[in-house]
């Protein structure tokens, strides 16, 4: 068992001390974390396409749809928002308005289709929908058939929906509700094995533990670094992660914290995205590899010089070694690599690799935070076995779903990752292969059984398996193996818009391969992923 922790920084008395697996000097709930940014006034917070938002600004709009929650729309504690839009200011405004009201913020991925969203909904029953234009006609049948009333921004009205107005009244600050750090914050949807979408449900003191992990990680970083923890400008942060990811919480959890500036894009481009630096003097960049690898590259290729970032992150996927080294042959030292580790049921990363260590050791993703245990569960001769986590940002269980959350913890709380890893004698971890048969796509997580499921409901599918195999930008790519009933037309783009009308568009297999034999499996009927791997051109 390894307990992660910088001496100096997580001393009695020291800033990230820890008591009883908690953080003692950490905020208990989310509306507490949000509170005190209003402390940092006038600066710039959260810029967009010609948008620019203070702190001020951003909490006192956050708190008047609070104030509207609770008056208007008669929220209560523990009823459901949903969030889903762009990487929008508005997102914030919704998302933080969520927990001043004391609701259970909902943030769904934007990308879904409507049968997508309409089994989250399902699911989680919300009292609200706040959503942008765009995602109106993905959720409007869904809202005319439960009777749940919508907000729109960035979009017009319509019936069940109002356009947003924002109440930003200085004045009255947010609604007197009571929130309590065992009260739940989130709710954020995942794939399981069964191909369903599973809500994890995180309580706020959970939420305000992963508030603390990044700092913490800054901190270390510093020390490391030989500066003094907190001083310096404000960051500015150009994150390129949709904001339902929980890889983007890490990332505006540090930002809020430090009272930075949150840069963000409506849509990937790698020359925006220099653009933007050059513009914002970004110095610190958050993304998937694939984002970061194109933004290296492009950088090179024009001979942009990158003159203020200084630390560039990767998140959401394993990041291959040639980030560390395109950023070393390029910057020397001057840009810090960062890279990490976390899931959804972790709240975002709980493990880090930085600096001088990632270059060191560009396979390993890092030590963990103080608040969070790591345990290599039956390790094999080379000390490879799966990775249990267990600390105070982990989530408490699965909305509604008793027999995953039994499934995925333990008795004494250890959360059972389905990663395969080892632990170095210093308390490096590195993970090594997954358990779980998940293809991590450009940061998205895609389930195979998901995919199969779909494939197999075509009526001129027999059997179906999908796999993943490497990508050079995209870590992984969704491959599909098919089986056809005789006589089908083996159109595979007929296929391949079936997926697509059913699931997102990151979902969709980039390849699907026809086999007239019948495809490899055990004597239970298991896929033999392996063999297909091969057969794909995978390994």
């Amino acid at each position: 068992m390894v307990t992660g922790g910088v001496e100096r920084l997580g001393a009695p008395g020291a800033p990230f001390a820890v008591e009883g697996g908690v953080y003692v000097g950490g905020p208990r709930t989310l509306r507490e974390f949000v509170e005190v940014t209003w402390g940092y006034g006038d600066r710039v917070f959260l810029v967009a396409e010609g948008v620019t938002m203070t702190y001020r600004e951003f909490f006192d709009a956050a708190c008047g749809l609070a104030r509207r929650f609770v008056g208007e729309y008669g929220l209560r504690p523990g009823d459901r928002a949903v969030v889903a839009m762009r990487n929008l200011p508005e997102w914030h405004v919704a998302f933080w308005a969520a927990q001043l009201a004391g609701l259970v913020a909902v943030p769904l991925n934007a990308w879904w289709t409507e049968d997508e969203f309409a089994y989250a909904l399902d699911d989680c029953a919300p009292g609200v929908l706040l959503v942008d234009g765009e995602r109106v006609p993905r959720v409007r049948a869904w809202a005319a058939r439960s009777g749940v009333p919508g907000i729109v921004f960035r979009g017009r009205a319509e019936e069940g929906f109002v356009a947003y107005v924002p109440d930003d009244d200085p004045l009255l600050g947010p609604p007197p509700v009571d929130v309590l750090p065992e009260h739940d914050a989130t709710i954020i949807y995942t794939s399981g094995t069964t191909g369903r979408p599973k809500g994890a449900v995180a309580t706020h003191l959970a939420q305000a533990g992963a508030a603390m992990n990044p700092r913490y990680f800054a901190a270390a970083a510093a020390l490391a670094r030989g500066d003094v923890p907190g001083t310096g400008p404000a960051m500015v942060s150009l994150t390129t992660f949709p904001f339902f990811h929980v890889a983007a919480f890490t990332s505006f959890y540090a930002v809020m914290a430090a009272g930075g500036t949150l840069v963000m894009m409506r849509k990937w481009d790698a020359g925006r995205a220099l653009e933007l630096i050059r513009e914002h003097g970004v110095t610190h960049y958050a993304g998937v590899p694939t984002t970061a690898l194109q933004l290296l590259d492009l950088a090179r290729r024009t001979g942009d010089g990158l003159e203020s970032l200084t630390l560039l992150s990767t998140g959401g996927a394993a990041a291959p070694p040639g980030i560390v080294a395109g950023i070393v042959d390029g910057y020397g030292e001057r840009i810090e690599p960062r890279n990490g580790y976390g899931l959804t049921e972790t709240c975002g990363g709980v493990l880090s690799n930085v600096g001088a260590e990632y270059r060191a050791h560009p396979g390993s993703v890092g030590r963990p935070s103080p608040v969070t245990e790591v345990r290599i569960d039956r390790p094999d001769a080379d000390g490879v076995g799966e990775l249990w986590l267990r600390g105070q940002s982990l989530i408490r269980g699965y909305w509604g779903n008793e027999e995953a959350t039994r499934a995925a913890f333990t008795g004494d709380g250890w959360f059972r990752t389905g990663d395969l890893a080892r632990v170095d004698g210093d308390g490096r971890v590195s993970v090594v292969d997954r358990l779980t048969d998940m293809v991590i796509r450009g940061g998205e997580n895609v389930y195979c059984v998901e995919v199969e499921g779909v494939l197999q409901q075509h009526p001129d599918v027999l059997d179906a398996a999908v796999v993943g195999v490497p990508h050079p930008l995209l870590g992984e790519e969704v491959v599909a193996v098919v089986r056809l009933r005789d006589g089908a037309d083996p159109d595979v783009e007929r296929l391949r818009a079936h997926v697509g009308a059913r699931l997102a568009a990151f979902k969709v297999p980039a390849r699907v391969l026809v086999r007239e034999e019948e495809l490899p499996r055990n004597p239970t009927g298991k896929l033999l992923k392996r063999q297909l791997r091969g057969l794909v051109g995978g390994g």
